[in-house]
């Protein structure tokens, strides 16, 4: 009898335990996320305006790289947490992320620290 209320109690314990962990490890990393979607999206805008003035051939391509990843930022499912290709659909706007560095002749590194989220040049 003891042993089945010790079970019973230890376990109601450890759920409640479990969910708030669980919330807040679920808050960090969107946050993160967010943080990362954040930046490419604002580096993407930029970078099209600046294009924008100056548009011929070479820059063309360029527009047309930011406007996928712009798109791909904007079809990207924030408000679905149990969307099953989240992590998917992450890795492909990072790659094109990638691509359009390489493409501008940029060196990115995006790191995410306790302080603070950075992208550097």
């Amino acid at each position: 009898r003891f042993h089945g209320e010790g079970y019973q109690e230890g376990f109601a314990e450890g759920s409640h335990a479990g969910m708030a962990e669980g919330r807040r490890y679920g808050a960090l990393h969107g946050a993160r996320i967010g943080s990362e979607i954040g930046c490419y999206l604002g580096f993407a805008l930029t970078w099209h305006y600046l294009l924008q003035k100056c548009a011929d051939e070479k820059n063309s391509k360029k527009i047309r790289a930011l406007d996928s990843l712009v798109g791909m930022i904007q079809k990207f499912p924030y408000e679905d947490p149990t969307y099953d290709k989240l992590q998917e659909d992450l890795e492909k706007i990072r790659g094109k992320f990638k691509q359009v560095c390489s493409m501008l002749n940029i060196q990115s590194d995006f790191r995410i620290g306790t302080e603070r989220s950075s992208l550097t040049f």
